[in-house]
């Protein structure tokens, strides 16, 4: 439970009490015991009843009083009465009976002022909470348009190059980057721009979000990571509102890096959305053009990016002075599987059979996560057959369920196959 709901479901009970102390207080007839009104009649005749008490209330007399028993015994009682009980009146002057009589009061102060807040509070809790259950989480209430983006800065969990196998090219060009996120005077000093916007592109599992990691863990600056689809809500001019928030912390912790994952979910090209030119999408995008224009290069924020289809991005996203350099992160050639091989193997106990160049020579086109995903498997078959170490018969088995899929035991072999239609 969200802190706000434990506060409100504090003042809720504290409210409670105290409503339900004044109902107490103010409510004093429980020490008498209420009576018909004829039975009254009828004691009012016998000159049973004492010190009668009238007053109006709500359309009908309450008369209160007292009353002697048949032993004697003086008990309190109250009933109510008709509105024209004339009679009545002249009966108890007859009898002598002392009569106070009060006009209908008001309500009390207190009671008419909850009575009035009462359904405000009520639609007020109602409206957040349905606030807070549209956002997705019950502890951001009318956060709509705070960024989603998470700040990575743990040391712990720091990414440099060295965890970045197989994209040696890659990261040179990325160098440059970290130079200037180091020392961005050597670069305004001559003069020269640092690109704004760096967009890498290449097939899914290529290491493009490690990339970015690892460039904000060499420079040692924070690391914002947004998905592009964190952007846009069912909700008109939230994912505008959180492209600004986004960049407003980005400012307080400059030099830092953004990273936007799939940044064709909010990239696409404008015109070509059903919503046609006015749909929350493009003022998403519109808003993302305006702030990677708005600051100055200086200010030590780059916008690193992530897709793999380049071709459906706004032609205006790609010109210079936003994503002016694009990066092509492809799937690693022998030479880098073996690297990546290596860098997912580090935590794995390997047999001294398994040769990890045979095994990169076996995997041609696999991209990293499909590297990293093999020696999981491998580990996984391993573990299975209770050993301690992972052959290269794991390996082996593990390639052939990558590519291939699961063994399908159930399943008729060639042999027999050939063996029913006679070629055996």
């Amino acid at each position: 439970m969200s802190r706000f709901f434990r506060n409100t479901a504090f003042y809720l009970l504290i409210f409670l009490v105290v409503v339900g102390l004044f109902s107490f207080l103010s409510n004093n007839r429980e020490e008498a015991k209420e009576i018909d009104y004829h039975q009254f009649l009828q004691y009012l005749e016998e000159g049973r009843v004492d010190q009668l008490h009238v007053q109006a209330h709500r359309g009908v007399w309450y008369i209160e009083g007292e009353y002697k028993s048949a032993v004697g015994d003086t008990s309190r009682f109250y009933t109510y009465a008709p509105m024209n009980f004339n009679e009545v009146i002249e009966r108890i002057n007859q009898a002598g009976v002392p009569l106070n009589y009060e006009p209908a009061p008001g309500d009390p102060i207190w009671l008419t002022f909850f009575t009035t807040l009462i359904p405000f509070l009520l639609i007020l809790f109602l409206f957040f909470f349905l606030m807070s259950q549209a956002q997705g989480g019950g502890n951001r209430v009318m956060n709509f348009g705070k960024s989603k983006a998470k700040l990575i800065q743990d040391d712990k969990k720091k990414v440099t190059f060295k965890d970045v196998a197989g994209a040696e090219e890659e990261k040179q060009e990325l160098e440059e980057i970290v130079e200037f996120l180091k020392d961005p005077r050597k670069f305004s000093q001559l003069g020269a721009r640092i690109p704004k916007g760096v967009l890498l592109v290449g097939p899914p599992g290529t290491g493009k979000t490690l990339l970015g990691r690892a460039v904000a863990g060499e420079a040692g600056v924070p690391f914002f990571s947004i998905s592009g689809s964190d952007f846009v809500e069912m909700f008109v001019g939230v994912g505008a509102s959180r492209v600004r928030d986004l960049f407003e912390n980005a400012k307080k912790n400059a030099p830092c890096i953004i990273f936007i994952d799939e940044i064709d979910a909010v990239g696409r090209q404008r015109g070509a959305g059903l919503g046609g030119g006015h749909d929350e999408r493009e003022q998403t995008l519109n808003q993302l053009l305006v702030e990677m224009d708005g600051f100055e290069s200086n200010e030590g924020i780059i916008v690193m990016a992530a897709t793999n289809r380049p071709d459906v991005l706004d032609p205006a996203l790609l010109r210079p002075g936003r994503f002016d350099r694009q990066i092509t992160v492809d799937r690693p050639d022998i030479r880098g599987r073996v690297e990546v091989l290596k860098v997912h193997a580090r935590n794995k106990p390997l047999a001294a059979d398994v040769d990890l160049e045979v095994i990169a020579r076996r995997t041609p086109g696999f991209a990293g996560a499909d590297l990293e995903n093999l020696l999981n498997e491998a580990a996984l078959l391993a573990a299975r057959r209770n050993k301690k170490e992972i052959s290269m018969a794991e390996v082996d088995d593990a390639i052939d369920r990558v590519i291939a899929g699961t063994e399908k035991r159930s399943r008729r072999g060639f042999g027999e196959r050939a063996e029913n239609c006679g070629l055996s």
